[in-house]
């Protein structure tokens, strides 16, 4: 592609509301174009760089057997509401009547249409195991789509399901795409990791996010120093501190007086003890679809409630703060509510204080809390749940040696174990070999392709621009001609652009008339892998190669130029 003659409109200018250096980079090179709040019109580097990524998906996919298909974007609501998913996915699912009454939603997710597809036309266990994925537009209301490609409304995603006829295969299934979902991000040059993660919405019996790690991650990942254990901050667990501060003294249950003691921390000052000796109380409104309640939630003070967990505990829609008016209104008293009271509000303790001893806790009275509790007398009654949210330090689950560390990540890739989740709820059933009718036992499996192009920025960039990889760059070569009113320089270009092209390389040759810092400001912005100047020094018979990576300048005779950058580019 000539240079020239390509739209690739840079700008020295980012968006106003541009934080993050993809959205930054992306738009100023000309990759991108926001049309509105979370929608973009992607520009022809864009398209190359999209293409890449799903030829690498398309290959991984194959080589495990799934086919490729493709959904209408247009869903018809009734899925929905049959999956029960049309009120639980809340505002995000667009929701639109045809001019005929006809409710639609447009796809965030494609579970019910799969399930849809494959219901009444797969009916024997003969004809499982199935893989079906498509490369699809999705389209999710986002609140406040923010951080360019990271967070939109509109985006492109790989999404797959598989059907099984027992959960043996389906895990066995399941392993075999998140090695394939490994060996793409390694293609396309990522560093990352697979972690635990929280279901959400999507449902089943558990998932992997797939985290490409990046500063500017919106996820918190805890990973341990020992092994290969990582998890998602919303799901991460411990086998235990790594730290247990000293015991108060043993003493008798009692009733203390604490005037205007309301806080942990003062708490913890008042008796001159440790805040993990106290029980801290988060109260919370639950809301579900037809109703809502306020929870109690009990956990050590030193630990913070997670939310994702505590709306898993009560199997809430969702959870909201609730004001002091509000707890006073059933009889609790702000700041002095403790777990010993079971009557007014329903509880949920932090499985770390089953047998908790020594606790401090509110005696549900103004000014006062008991001392020196047995939890352990609760637990026939109680509800428990693992409510806390990990700390760095903590003991990793796995390997139970090393210690948990947080880091930030982008999740672009997330894996589930549904079961039988929506094909019991769709009625998509198969005949086993008995001739027992039984529903599919499904995975799903998706990967974000437009975050994806975000991703590699965010990991691979400097202050000047884009650093693509080999495998991501729209052009591997840029072919710079410093002067083009230059016979000899333009000739040359010219000559190696071709040959490069007729060896299949993607090439851009830079025959502009434009200045040579321009255009090399321009080239560090794309982010081409590599950039060969023809300029002064072809006077000389040499030429140089700008590595983008490294910002390293080769100087070659122009005789082996070819050549070298046919080496640099394997």
């Amino acid at each position: 592609m000539r240079r020239s003659k390509a739209f690739i409109p840079t700008s020295k200018e980012a968006p106003n509301d541009a934080t993050l250096p993809s959205h930054i980079f992306l738009t100023r090179a000309g990759f991108i174009q926001q049309v509105a709040a979370g929608l973009y019109n992607y520009l022809p580097l864009a398209k190359r760089v999209i293409r890449k990524i799903e030829n690498i998906i398309n290959e991984e996919m194959a080589a495990i057997g799934a086919q490729e298909v493709e959904l209408s974007f247009v869903t018809p609501a009734e899925l929905w509401a049959e999956s029960g998913r049309i009120e639980k996915f809340g505002k995000e699912l667009l929701r639109f009547k045809d001019r005929k009454e006809n409710l639609f939603v447009l796809g965030p997710t494609h579970e019910e249409m799969m399930v849809n597809m494959v219901r009444n036309r797969v009916t024997s266990y003969k004809q499982l195991p199935l893989h079906l994925y498509q490369i699809k537009t999705k389209f999710r209301d986002e609140a406040r789509p923010r951080f360019g490609l990271m967070r939109g409304r509109e985006f492109i995603m790989k999404d797959g399901y598989s059907f099984h006829a027992d959960y043996d295969d389906m895990s066995r299934e399941f392993d075999a795409v998140e090695a394939a979902y490994k060996r793409i991000l390694e293609r396309l040059g990522l560093e990352f990791r697979i972690v635990e993660a929280d279901s959400g919405a999507i449902g089943g019996s558990g998932s992997k996010e797939l985290m490409v790690l990046a500063d500017s991650g919106e996820d918190t990942i805890a990973v341990c120093s020992e092994c290969e254990y990582g998890a998602n901050i919303e799901a991460a667990k411990r086998a235990g501190r790594s730290h247990i501060p000293q015991a108060p003294e043993e003493a008798d249950f009692a009733k203390f007086y604490t005037p205007n003691v309301k806080t942990i921390e003062e708490l913890a000052a008042f008796f001159k003890v440790d805040p993990y000796y106290t029980v801290k109380c988060v109260a919370k409104k639950c809301i579900y679809e037809d109703d809502e309640e306020i929870v109690l939630f009990f956990l050590r003070g030193c630990d913070n409630l997670q939310e994702v967990k505590a709306v898993n505990a009560t199997d809430a829609l969702d959870i909201v703060d609730v004001s002091e008016e509000e707890l006073e209104a059933i009889g609790l008293v702000p700041g002095f509510i403790g777990p010993l009271d079971q009557d007014k509000a329903k509880h949920v303790i932090d499985e770390d204080l089953r047998e908790a001893t020594r606790m401090i806790c509110g005696a549900n009275e103004k000014d006062y809390h008991f001392v020196n509790v047995d939890m352990s007398i609760l637990k026939d009654v109680a509800y428990y749940a693992d409510i806390a949210e990990v700390n760095e330090g903590d003991i990793c689950p796995v390997c139970q040696k090393g210690h948990l560390s947080f880091t930030k990540g982008i999740e672009v890739g997330h894996i589930f174990k549904l079961g039988t989740v929506y094909s019991e709820a769709l009625k998509a059933e198969f005949l086993d070999e008995n001739g027992k009718s039984k529903p599919f036992v499904m995975g799903t499996y998706g990967m974000g392709v437009s975050r994806l192009v975000a991703a590699v920025i965010e990991q691979h960039h400097d202050e000047n621009g884009c650093i693509w990889t080999k495998t991501t760059a729209p052009y591997l070569i840029n072919v710079m001609i410093s002067n083009i009113k230059d016979e000899e320089q333009n000739a040359f270009g010219e000559e190696i652009y071709e040959k490069l092209q007729k060896a299949g390389v993607e090439v851009m040759l830079d025959d502009r008339k434009e200045r040579f810092g321009f255009k090399m400001k321009d080239a560090e912005l794309i982010g081409f892998p590599y950039t060969l100047i023809v300029g002064k020094e072809l006077a000389n018979g040499n030429v140089q190669i700008y590595e983008r990576a490294s910002k390293e300048k080769t100087t070659v005779a122009k005789e082996e130029a070819f050549d070298k950058l046919m080496e640099m580019i394997k």
